[in-house]
């Protein structure tokens, strides 16, 4: 009877025993279903935020070739322009040593250049006056002391040449780069302090010093145009760089158009 009962009780704590590993393995399963399902959401969300990064830096690229098709078109275009100016500027210069020339035998030839001079000075005159108004009150100072100094006895003729031929120069240098300077704008019956700005010969603008308004130059009608706001900034920033207080970019400017020869 006693070693029954002694069965008996071993066999209890056996089935106890393989109860309580059925239970630690169930929980043990559980737990690891319950990380793994974790992990595979941590995943997912990674995979989610990495998309997002992925179209974004798409985006970011479409836009970036967008704007440097933009500057490339606008670089080709000022670089057609730029090569127009010098082709000028070398004939210019060509005329100015064929005048350099000239002088070499002023001695010889001074009958036939009096009268060139007076020419000479009197197509600065004209240009000045139908040139648009970039200085305009200096330059016609200028012109008025060259008819001075033809007067003068004591100018010897190769320093009066010397002179108009220096004028004729920075006439040239007018038509070259970027250049602001402060002044007095008429506009509307009133006088209203300025920045003037002129990108050489192509454009000619005045922005008001409270950079609230500016105009652009119409010298086909010989008067000033109000611009709209929009190009407020854009010529604030192009006078910033022709001051040397902003690196050189890409601006927006008005400008009238090249009208075709007949």
């Amino acid at each position: 009877m006693t070693t029954v009962i002694k069965r008996s009780k071993i066999a209890a704590a056996v089935v106890g025993v393989m109860a309580l590993t059925g239970v630690s393995v169930a929980a043990a399963s559980n737990t690891s279903l319950s990380q793994l399902q974790s992990e595979h959401m941590q995943t997912a969300r990674a995979q989610a935020a990495s998309q997002e990064r992925i179209d974004s830096l798409f985006e970011q690229s479409r836009e970036l070739l967008a704007d440097y098709r933009q500057v490339v078109a606008q670089y080709e275009a000022l670089k057609l322009y730029n090569d127009h100016v010098q082709r000028l500027i070398d004939d210019q210069n060509a005329q100015l040593e064929s005048l350099q020339r000239q002088i070499d035998g002023i001695e010889e030839t001074r009958q036939g250049v009096v009268p060139l001079m007076y020419k000479m000075i009197d197509a600065l005159d004209e240009f000045v006056q139908l040139d648009i108004p970039i200085h305009r009150e200096q330059r016609e100072r200028r012109v008025e002391r060259l008819r001075e100094i033809m007067t003068r006895s004591d100018v010897t003729d190769s320093e009066k040449f010397r002179q108009i031929v220096e004028a004729y120069q920075i006439e040239m240098d007018y038509g070259v780069g970027l250049v602001a300077y402060q002044g007095t704008l008429q506009y509307g019956g009133q006088d209203i302090a300025v920045d003037y700005f002129h990108m050489g010969r192509v454009a000619f603008m005045a922005q008001s010093l409270d950079m609230r308004n500016a105009w652009l130059w119409d010298n086909d009608n010989r008067e000033w145009l109000r611009v709209e706001d929009s190009f407020l900034s854009p010529l604030t920033q192009a006078i910033r760089m022709s001051r040397r207080q902003t690196a050189y970019d890409v601006v927006r400017l008005p400008i009238f158009a090249a009208e075709s020869a007949e």
